[in-house]
């Protein structure tokens, strides 16, 4: 007898040294037993120092890959990774619109860790106004969270992002100088709850990733917001904790840390 497993189809980019992108969201997506479905949205030239190049896809190839998925088995949740370019951000909306019961996550990449620009002000503004009315949670650091709301403040930030048009907004709090993490949820035009974790020690290459996947695969799998939020939290939290170091740059989190025997 097979088990079903609720589909995810992500929109995400290539990161050929395996620490973001794709992988990582595959990675995530088998820990929470889903199915993860892919459309590339960029190449990407990087290394666990930083972002060297990115390579868009065809938009042709994007919104086919999509459709054809789409038309073949049931999809419960959308994750949007790395977009890289404004006519890209067109496209996955356009795909988005005939699907609006279909919750998405949006992980708003703009910056990679080593530094690199991912997002123009092109792009930035195509996400405002063409994504942001789409999305059912946004998942932004608070660097992220200041740059797409215009707004010091983060709680100024949350409001107006939501007035932007998502549901809920997730600011997480790893690049502010606080001795603990504490990140925030929005919702309904409130902080609805609050979620503190002890700070680790390291950088780390696709953590926003990881926990947008995470959170992508409990929504699939039926959780109310709050409860997907704080699991998929932990899962992260664990994911970091047990990260390693395969290059010269940031660690990576070990996403399969629940597959760890004494072989």
């Amino acid at each position: 007898m097979t088990r079903d497993r609720p589909s995810v189809l992500c929109f995400s980019g290539h990161d050929p040294s395996g620490g973001a992108g794709i992988q990582a969201d595959i990675e995530t997506l088998i820990s929470f037993s889903c199915h993860a479905a892919s459309v590339i949205t960029a190449l990407t030239e990087q290394d666990s120092l930083n972002v060297k190049k990115i390579i868009p896809q065809r938009l042709e190839d994007i919104i086919s890959q999509a459709r054809t998925v789409l038309a073949d088995f049931p999809v419960q949740a959308f994750k949007i990774g790395l977009i890289g370019h404004p006519e890209t951000a067109k496209a996955i909306a356009g795909i988005l619109q005939d699907h609006p019961h279909i919750p998405v996550v949006l992980d708003p990449v703009l910056a990679a860790g080593g530094g690199t620009e991912l997002a123009t002000e092109q792009l930035l503004d195509t996400i405002k106004t063409r994504l942001l009315p789409l999305t059912h949670i946004l998942t932004p650091n608070s660097i992220e969270a200041r740059r797409l709301s215009g707004a010091e403040d983060l709680t100024d930030a949350a409001m107006k992002l939501m007035k932007m048009g998502c549901k809920a907004v997730l600011i997480t709090g790893t690049h502010e100088n606080t001795d603990a993490v504490s990140n925030q949820l929005y919702q309904d035009g409130e902080m609805i709850k609050s979620f503190n974790c002890t700070r680790l020690p390291y950088s780390y290459h696709g953590s926003g990733c990881t926990l947008a996947a995470a959170l992508a695969g409990l929504i699939a799998q039926g959780l109310k917001l709050p409860d997907a939020v704080s699991r998929a939290q932990d899962y992260t939290w664990n994911a970091l904790h047990n990260a390693y170091r395969p290059g010269q740059g940031q660690h990576n989190p070990a996403r399969l840390f629940w597959t760890t025997t004494s072989l």
